[in-house]
């Protein structure tokens, strides 16, 4: 009997290739799993099989992790507001993670000999699989075609044609991976320092020049309802702000960081419900944490996206880093209004119950009504204090 290999399954070109491959010369009997974190419907269901079954795969299945993927991680990203480099919204990097686990389980579960995924040699996808693979599965034997072979993008569709397989090679120019938290797109163009991506690279296009209002709330730092719409589960609310946002192009850019095998590299993107919603969230937590919360808080999601970004997404430091996130989103609630324009959007503003903003206090720049003149006095020559005895004990003006 042949040996049986678990493919991670997207339909793009390397895994269609891999699906090939794997067959037809390396003789195994492929089963294919595609993992939805969020960026398929259901007619993507249905293609992705009518692809998988013409490559001649043993078997498929279409497993649909969106809710998983957000109950596990996309909720402490936006609790921590992580904008990896202050720009990339870990689109994929969050994703390979849970898309990992579930091809790990699957070839456990069918009792598998080898398990396969389409990364590069040269990217940080290879690692995030293969970590999580080597931790969940140890016995199972680890195989990429792309990365062993070192195959460019024409070599694989030279291979496909020879093996009398046809899809749309001209958009497998660009590689796509489209999931809940955004859109990673690399080209010609991210291979190199200069260029930007062409506009009809992108899988969504721009459609929309008038300017709208979008209102969004929050409960305990999660989405409740976008413009008075409840959902039953943030998924949805995710997939409605995205559906509101992408015409309008907002939440491009390409992220320029350092892969986990040390070198350079670049990655542009599109995730206008990502970019909105930590945007928005982390105004919300600047009207309701103290100072002190928002310092702690922006260190640990530093390290909680560089982890994650790393393939570390299993060190227990990261469940006591979420338990910290968790717990600082007790007052995270209210409305945020935003104004949405062509490439990019404004922050009106917020209301909220949990506002720290209160005018009972006081008003910035304009009047207190908690101290007295004489307190900031006092207040100033204690706080002055140890400068002073700096300055003078080294004579310094």
């Amino acid at each position: 009997m042949s040996k049986k290999v678990v493919l991670a399954f997207s339909g793009g070109l390397d895994t269609s290739y891999c699906a090939k491959y794997l067959s037809e010369t390396l003789g195994y009997e492929v089963h294919a799993v595609t993992v939805n974190t969020g960026g398929f419907d259901k007619n993507d269901e249905v293609s992705l099989k009518e692809k998988a079954e013409k490559l001649g795969v043993a078997s498929y299945r279409f497993v649909d992790a969106s809710e998983k993927y957000y109950n596990d991680c996309v909720k402490y990203l936006i609790f921590g507001n992580v904008l990896k480099n202050n720009t990339y919204p870990l689109s994929v990097s969050a994703e390979r993670t849970i898309q990992a686990q579930t091809i790990a389980e699957a070839a456990l579960e069918i009792g598998a000999d080898a398990i396969a995924h389409g990364s590069t040699g040269a990217g940080n996808d290879q690692v995030r699989f293969d970590l999580i693979f080597q931790v969940m599965c140890p016995k199972i034997e680890i195989i990429t075609p792309i990365r062993d072979l070192s195959l460019s993008r024409e070599d694989e569709i030279q291979f496909l044609k020879d093996h009398n397989y046809e899809m749309d090679f001209d958009k497998a120019k660009y590689s796509i991976n489209k999931g809940l938290w955004g859109t990673s797109v690399g080209g010609k163009e991210t291979l190199t320092s200069r260029y930007n991506l062409p506009e009809d690279a992108f899988p969504s296009q721009v459609e929309k020049s008038e300017v709208s209002q979008l209102e969004i709330e929050f409960k305990n730092g999660e989405l409740i309802s976008i413009n008075g719409e409840t959902f039953s589960h943030p998924v949805l609310a995710i997939q409605k702000i995205e559906e509101l946002a992408s015409p309008y192009g907002i939440g491009r850019d390409i992220h320029v960081g350092d892969t986990i095998v040390g070198i350079k590299g670049r990655v542009g993107f599109e995730a206008a419900a990502a970019s909105i919603i930590i945007k928005t969230h982390h105004l919300l937590e600047k009207h309701t944490l103290s100072k002190y919360q928002q310092t702690i808080k922006s260190q640990l999601s530093d390290w909680y996206g560089n982890w994650l970004h790393e393939a570390l997404f299993l060190d227990p430091v990261m469940r006591s880093i979420e338990s910290f996130l968790q717990d600082s989103q007790k007052t995270v609630n209210g409305k945020v209004f935003i104004t949405l324009h062509p490439y990019r959007f404004v922050l009106n503003g917020i209301e909220s119950e949990n506002d720290l903003m209160y005018s009972k206090f006081g008003s910035y720049g304009e009047e207190n009504l908690a101290w007295s003149g004489d307190d900031v006095k006092g207040f100033t020559k204690i706080l002055s204090n140890s400068l002073n005895i700096y300055h003078q004990v080294n004579k310094l003006n």
